[in-house]
């Protein structure tokens, strides 16, 4: 079962520039998702939680992409910005309500903070009161 990368262009528009995020790079990411996100557990789902995967992955991989092209080292990690000021203007932001639970990586984008809280709730199975 491949994911079809007009398809994901079409749920996900803001990954339409080809050029920026290529077929190959698509390819790449859902090929991995599709070995690690359960069609079992997703069900219905899956094509929804493989392309969250695959943009979620995508998104990293472009900006260990944008840094290599700057001159940057890629692939280094890092968090989230807090606190920044520049001169006298600062800026604070309150990630921890937009941040998913001991969720690590995955909140490093809201495609893997939404992929996560679908396959939480996936996950969850039946509640009983």
């Amino acid at each position: 079962m491949s994911m079809n990368v007009a398809q994901f262009r079409t749920d996900f528009p803001e990954f339409a520039d080809a050029a920026r995020y290529t077929p190959t790079m698509i390819n790449f990411w859902s090929g991995i998702g599709e070995k690690v996100v359960s069609s079992d557990r997703w069900g219905e789902l899956f094509n929804q939680g493989l392309e969250l995967f695959t943009a979620h992955n995508i998104v990293l991989a472009a900006g260990n992409k944008s840094a290599s092209a700057s001159g940057s080292i890629p692939g280094q990690a890092g968090g989230v910005v807090q606190h920044k000021q520049v001169g006298s203007v600062n800026v604070n932001y309150d990630t921890a309500s937009a941040m998913e639970l001991d969720a690590g990586h995955w909140n490093q984008t809201t495609y893997g903070r939404q992929y996560i809280r679908l396959a939480r709730l996936i996950g969850q199975g039946c509640v009983q009161l």
